[in-house]
């Protein structure tokens, strides 16, 4: 049976196809329109299919919608069956884990009423209601400090190591902060600010960890993304789906109409490019010059794992060029890709190949690091399916580093490239060779 599921009507839109347990595609809808944060699912993106699932039940969402002054959502989408927002994130993380019995943390914004749930299994144990919430607050202080919320939160958290966490939010938790915050702390820096929420959010996120019995772990929703926290979680087995947050619960709603465990290899789901890609000609490339790659199926999820990543040489002091090309603020830091054999000689703590834990440098390439000594690396395995993992190896035979600064290919602000017409303009307009 052919089943799509969908998500949308507020932010991120997504779509995934499965074919009975197997995930024919995931992707995100922003790739395909070209706005960022595209929360309408793009026609591109539909199938013909036996089953539609739709993310989250629309009359209780709307219920609350009504509740807290804002105006009424639809789908445009037609779908046959609906489950709750925070079932979907759940099942997204569930049916794609390694592991069968476990504890599951969900935490994001809000979905109908849920912001916080614990479960065991697939049966939900507690919950936390509107207006508590973690991520509705994380996003009224991305939205105080400048920034877009339910977009920019990874630029606070990356904000926040540079100040200094000296400010009490916790009461705020019990707020309605749909309203923002933009009156409070009237004489507060952005960074104290920063530091402030990422510490609190920290500090629940371990308390959460508390209440789960299990040594095998869930972490998803949009707050999932946050890996300086998931790096201070200890003593656990953790998995988060690589799309954690409302794109990725379209692939738990589709799993939720047969619940099965589905046959999870990758999050390369998405748009196919199809073109050789000789890893000596990119080296070459590196060697004079940050060098973007697009080839085979896009990434589902928000990290650019070597589809559709910018990639630059880490001994150099890079990082004002790579944020100047992607009109970044120059305070950001970047990610490393590195040959997994080789993780442990440049870096110790926490390290996947999905870039969801930071872990403290061992090295010297600043354009990696962050400025509390850490960085979100990646860990390129053997059996890695990207072009990244033959680019590395040539890159390290030629010049003895084995690791990569890896950043998505995009611009701040825009869609990461989709498809072969997308990676030829961001090449002419900005000036980066694209293989």
């Amino acid at each position: 049976m052919i089943v799509m599921g969908i998500s949308e009507g507020y932010h991120d839109a997504g779509v995934t196809v499965l074919n009975d347990t197997e995930i024919i595609h995931a992707s995100h809808s922003e790739r395909y329109s070209r706005i960022k944060n595209d929360k309408w699912v793009s026609p591109e993106q539909l199938v013909k299919s036996d089953k539609v699932a739709y993310y989250e039940v629309p009359t209780l969402k709307n219920e609350r919608r009504v509740l807290a002054g804002q105006n009424i959502l639809e789908c445009k989408t037609e779908f046959n069956v609906c489950y709750p927002h925070h079932m979907t994130h759940a099942a997204a993380g569930y049916y794609t884990a390694p592991f069968d019995d476990c504890n599951i943390i969900v935490v994001d914004a809000i979905g109908e009423f849920d912001t916080v749930t614990i479960w065991d299994n697939m049966t939900k144990i507690k919950s936390w209601q509107y207006p508590y919430s973690l991520g509705l607050l994380y996003s009224a202080v991305t939205k105080r400090i400048g920034y877009t919320p339910n977009c920019d939160e990874y630029i606070t958290m990356a904000m926040a190591a540079h100040g200094e966490p000296i400010h009490n939010m916790e009461w705020l938790l019990e707020e309605n902060n749909h309203k923002g915050i933009d009156s409070l702390f009237p004489s507060a820096c952005s960074k104290d600010l920063a530091a402030s929420v990422q510490q609190l959010y920290e500090n629940k996120l371990l308390e959460l960890v508390d209440l789960c019995p299990k040594k095998d772990i869930i972490l998803m929703g949009g707050c999932a993304l946050n890996c300086v926290a998931n790096s201070k979680i200890k003593g656990k087995n953790i998995w988060i789906m690589p799309s954690p947050g409302d794109a990725g619960s379209s692939l738990g709603a589709a799993a939720l109409v047969q619940k099965k465990k589905l046959k999870w290899t990758d999050p390369y789901l998405g748009y196919n490019i199809d073109r050789e890609v000789n890893p000596r000609e990119v080296v070459d490339q590196l060697l004079k010059a940050p060098t973007g790659v697009a080839n085979g199926r896009a990434e589902f999820g928000p990290r650019a794992l070597g589809n559709r990543s910018l990639l630059a040489d880490p001994r150099k002091d890079v990082k004002e060029v790579v944020n100047t090309i992607k009109q970044r603020e120059q305070f950001r830091p970047f990610a490393p890709a590195i040959l997994e054999e080789y993780s442990e000689e440049y870096f110790s703590g926490p390290m996947n190949k999905y870039m969801q834990f930071v872990a403290k440098a061992k090295h010297d390439y600043d354009s990696v690091t962050h400025i509390d000594g850490t960085a979100r690396v990646q860990i390129v395995e053997k059996e890695n399916k990207s072009i990244l993992r033959p680019i590395l190896e040539e890159w390290y035979e030629r010049t003895g580093c084995p690791m990569l600064l890896n950043t998505s290919l995009n611009i701040k602000g825009q869609p990461i490239v989709n498809n072969e017409q997308d990676a030829d303009a961001f090449s002419k307009q900005y000036g980066v060779k694209v293989f």
